[in-house]
């Protein structure tokens, strides 16, 4: 069975940049948690967990904007 794989929207380069911003969501969501002061105020809660979210959102949309470089068809 031929698969002809310029009828798919993304390539296997998009699938990897969104698994990592994935990861970057679920780290931000987790250092977030990890907060001990009272209401999650404290600088992990508040500053590093939503910069980390925020890298995480940026990098799913750089994801379903790229396009890989084409190959030369031989």
């Amino acid at each position: 069975m031929n698969i002809d794989k310029e009828k798919y929207a993304f390539g296997k380069e998009n699938f990897y940049i969104m698994f990592a911003g994935i990861g970057l969501i679920l780290l931000g969501y987790i250092i977030m948690s990890m907060d001990n002061t009272t209401f999650g105020f404290g600088f992990m809660g508040i500053t590093l967990g939503p910069i980390i979210l925020f890298l995480g959102f940026m990098v799913q949309f750089v994801a379903l904007l790229y396009k890989p470089k084409n190959k030369e068809k031989e």
